[in-house]
This record gives structure tokens, sequence and C-alpha cells, in this order.
């Protein structure tokens, strides 16, 4: 039996568009889980914010998350579909 994977969204301010860059680099890495993307420019305020949804391994899921919040300027967090 494979791995057990779940649905999740992964949620992102980003407040420092340096950041963008490395973003979507570590984004490209993790594009085989990737269902789909949604980012929004918020002028008004100076920042994005970026939803990604991914079907993933836990700890995948986790890694990714993490990666992303240590960007500087960028805030991720993930909420999971129930199992």
């Amino acid at each position: 039996m494979g791995t057990e994977t779940r649905v999740a969204v992964i949620s992102m301010i980003i407040t420092k568009e340096d950041s963008v860059e490395l973003l979507n680099n570590l984004m490209h890495q993790y594009s085989g889980y990737v269902i789909g993307r949604m980012g929004i420019p918020y002028r008004q305020r100076g920042i994005n914010i970026i939803s990604v949804v991914i079907d993933a391994p836990m700890d995948v899921i986790n890694t990714l998350t993490g990666a992303l919040g240590r960007l500087d300027g960028v805030s991720a967090k993930a909420a999971y579909a129930p199992v």
C-alpha cells in the first residue's frame, strides 16, 4: 500500500517582494503535489496573498509549510481537509 496523502490548503501572506522568487522556486520543487494555486495582490496594503491546494503526505505538507514560513516576509499556515 502507498503512502497516505492528505489534501491541504497552504495560505501565505507575503510582505516582502524580494521573497517571491525564492517562494516560487520552492513551490516548483513541490509542483508534483500541487492541485491549484491562487494569488491575489492587495496593492492598498502592499502585500500578496497566495493559497495553494496540495495533495501530499503529511511530512511533505509540514516540510513545505515550514520552509515557506521561514522565508523572510512570508507567513504560511496549513489547513487540512478531514481524513
